[in-house]
């Protein structure tokens, strides 16, 4: 391994081979399936005519979403956490961190008092399934609120900027861009950066897993983050071309991400 390439060949700032397959899923109203590398997630959105009690009589929507492992996603089989009686502290996370990340970027005064739900389930896991679960939800959900709008169940289109995720960390010493499972085994920081197409962070989650990494570290991974998702940002825009998207709003750029 050269000082620029990791044990997968790829360069530092290189991204695993992304792919989105849109309309996966017969009858769900906007699906997606993202790969990044072997790591794959199966993401599909689903209006509902209600809101959260919190929420009634107040003209906003909601929109929230639900994470799974598939029980053959790992080289060993994951017990169904259905079977389990409750869900995990991982699983409860991780869909709190989609919901909340789609939400940033959806005017939910433009919903009505709906709801929107987007299931993850992760098929196969090579890490990052968060990241790609991210990445993946705004998609189903970007063609949802499509169908939604072209049946005049919405009369405004509520996304307002573009939303995708990617992990980095420091393994062997240097900031790299997209850990896999190997990577993220042995990583000595591991990071989860959510971002805007305008460049604005949704949520940094960092953490020390060997030793504290320093500031010119943070610096460089949120650089490389901030580059992995203007490329995740183009694929997404490529799986969208297709459909009858409509424009976002103006603060949408593909140069302000990393600002």
């Amino acid at each position: 391994m050269t000082a620029d390439t990791r044990s997968s060949g790829r360069r530092d700032d290189e991204l695993r081979p992304v792919t989105i397959q849109t309309g996966y899923l017969r009858f769900a109203s906007g699906s997606a399936l993202v790969s990044f590398g072997e790591t794959k997630v199966l993401c599909a959105a689903a209006f509902e005519d209600r809101v959260p009690p919190f929420l009634k009589g107040k003209g906003v929507g909601w929109v929230t979403a639900e994470y799974a492992m598939m029980p053959q996603s790992t080289a060993e089989r994951t017990a169904r956490e259905s079977t389990k009686g409750k869900v995990g502290g991982r699983t409860h996370e991780i869909q709190r961190l989609i919901g909340r990340s789609l939400r940033s970027i959806v005017d939910t005064r433009a919903l009505g008092e709906r709801t929107v739900t987007v299931d993850c389930d992760v098929i196969q896991a090579d890490g990052g399934t968060r990241t790609a679960s991210v990445t993946g939800a705004f998609v189903a959900l970007c063609l949802a609120l499509a169908k939604a709008r072209e049946s005049r169940v919405l009369a405004g289109w509520p996304l307002v900027d573009w939303l995708a995720a990617v992990s980095v960390g420091v393994v062997d010493g240097r900031p790299v861009l997209d850990l896999d499972y190997e990577e993220d085994s042995r990583a000595q920081t591991d990071m989860n950066v959510v971002m805007t197409g305008a460049g604005h962070y949704v949520e940094v989650q960092g953490t020390a897993e060997d030793r504290p990494f320093t500031k010119p570290d943070l610096d460089r991974m949120l650089a490389l983050a901030a580059s992995g998702i203007l490329s995740l940002i183009d694929a997404q825009r490529a799986a969208l071309a297709q459909h009858a998207i409509p424009v976002f709003g103006a603060r949408t750029t593909r140069t302000g991400a990393g600002r």
